[in-house]
């Protein structure tokens, strides 16, 4: 029997814009945190992005908000959000005033790379909700233009983020400076080492909710890994986003001058890309994030920290470009496609020096990626896994001997990009096409406007 947001006792004004966001039934992580949460119990939820853990801790605490009308003291807030990005953090800022639109709750929020005056100004008189990032909150707190003593709730989103991004230091000085008497939660897609020592300094007797084991993959994401020389990683990009049946995609690299070359590259060769990444200014992230949501720009090359706070519905194709150092990162950037129950395609690339991160990704993930054909292979013995080199085709067989059977299938599909299933790009973008007339995926449920976060 499916649960419906009706039966999880939320008040009516809530019910009231749930029911204008067109969101019936909870997704699993919010049928099993929003109980605990509106009993007031400390929680540690370990869920991927796309599961709709925004809305899991946003509703319980406007529901405490709302029932209690203390207001928050000056330069102080009564709920306090930590998340590791700009983007992410406008995000959920933007969730908890839809969810909360008639319950007259205020909502702020802080990041760094823009004036911190009228970030100051917000706080001034005391705010209900507060969603930060925290080396700006951290800095303001120096500068004495930020209280915590009104802090009844507290959230550290995307832990695991936090401790790649090096943000954990500024996490060890925020939370003692918390009231003692909070409610804590904790959110992350992993469970490193570093987070389980943080849990027993933040939460007190948590529960646990765990709605996919820690590091697993999206089961309807199509897992593919193309064996490159680096030299060559651009020609077979360009050479897949010339079929028109990947209709939007994310492109991932490891630095953010990589990031650019992609895009520019990508440009020159008539493919409209836009890069994402720190040293962009805070305008032109959000106008670029705009573009690609918007359906204006087809591709987003972005960087990890980047992409965290890339939360938009329907991007069909995640393309590793560069393999992450870090396997945990690996789930967390293909986790932006196969959304809100569609399905999603993820292809890889992996030069000669990527063989090891993609080991330790396939150890992490527990289970094997498929060698997909492609006409810029790696030669012999460049591959990893031992396939040395030498692609599988679709079935999991080898080729040895009858590789030149395909050859004319890779070129033909490189050449015009038609995408009829000439080749293997075709094949990912006809199999896109199969999923697509089982029906259309509507907007999500169980989260905001940009709600999976």
């Amino acid at each position: 029997m499916t649960l419906s947001f009706s039966e999880l006792e939320l008040v009516e004004p809530i019910q009231r814009a749930l029911h204008a966001e067109n969101y019936e039934h909870p997704t699993p992580i919010q049928a099993q945190a929003i109980p605990h949460l509106l009993a007031g119990r400390d929680l540690l939820g370990i869920a991927q992005t796309g599961t709709g853990k925004t809305a899991a801790f946003a509703l319980p605490i406007l529901q405490r908000l709302s029932a209690n009308r203390v207001p928050a003291p000056r330069q102080s807030m009564r709920a306090l959000v930590l998340t590791p990005t700009r983007e992410l953090a406008l995000q959920i800022a933007e969730s908890f005033r839809a969810y909360g639109r008639h319950l007259g709750l205020r909502t702020a929020v802080i990041f760094g790379g823009v004036s911190q005056g009228p970030q100051v100004d917000a706080l001034r008189r005391g705010i209900d909700i507060l969603v930060a990032t925290p080396g700006r909150l951290l800095d303001l707190y120096q500068q004495g233009h930020v209280r915590y003593d009104g802090v009844s709730v507290f959230v550290l989103d995307e832990a695991d983020r936090m401790l790649d991004m090096g943000f954990i230091r500024d996490i060890r000085r925020i939370v003692p400076q918390l009231p003692k008497q909070r409610q804590s939660l904790l959110f992350s897609a992993t469970m490193p080492d570093e987070i389980n020592r943080l849990i027993g300094t933040l939460l007190k007797e948590p529960v646990r909710v765990e709605v996919t084991p820690a590091a697993t993959t999206v089961e309807r994401i199509d897992q593919r890994v193309m064996f490159v020389d680096t030299g060559n990683k651009r020609a077979l990009l360009a050479a897949l986003l010339g079929d028109q049946a990947i209709a939007r995609a994310l492109v991932f690299t490891r630095t953010k001058h990589g990031a650019n070359r992609v895009a520019e590259g990508l440009a020159k060769s008539g493919i409209r890309a836009e890069a994402i990444h720190g040293n962009k200014s805070q305008s032109a992230r959000q106008r670029a994030l705009g573009n690609f949501r918007d359906g204006r720009t087809r591709v987003l090359v972005a960087t990890d920290i980047a992409a965290r706070g890339i939360d938009i519905d329907g991007i069909t194709h995640v393309i590793n470009f560069e393999l992450p150092n870090v396997p945990e990162s690996y789930v967390h950037r293909i986790g932006r496609t196969a959304r809100a129950g569609a399905d999603g395609i993820a292809i890889s690339f992996c030069d000669h020096s990527e063989k090891g991160f993609l080991r330790d990704i396939e150890k992490v993930t527990r289970q094997k990626i498929a060698v997909a054909e492609h006409a810029f292979r790696a030669p012999a013995g460049q591959g990893a896994n031992g396939h040395g080199g030498q692609p599988q085709s679709h079935n999991g067989n080898g080729h040895n001997g009858g590789h030149n059977g395909h050859a004319h299938r890779n070129g033909g599909h490189h050449g015009n990009g038609n995408g009829n299933g000439n080749g293997r790009g075709g094949e990912f973008a006809n199999r896109r096409r199969r999923s697509r007339r089982g029906g259309g995926h509507g907007r999500p449920q169980g989260h905001a406007p940009h709600p999976h976060a």
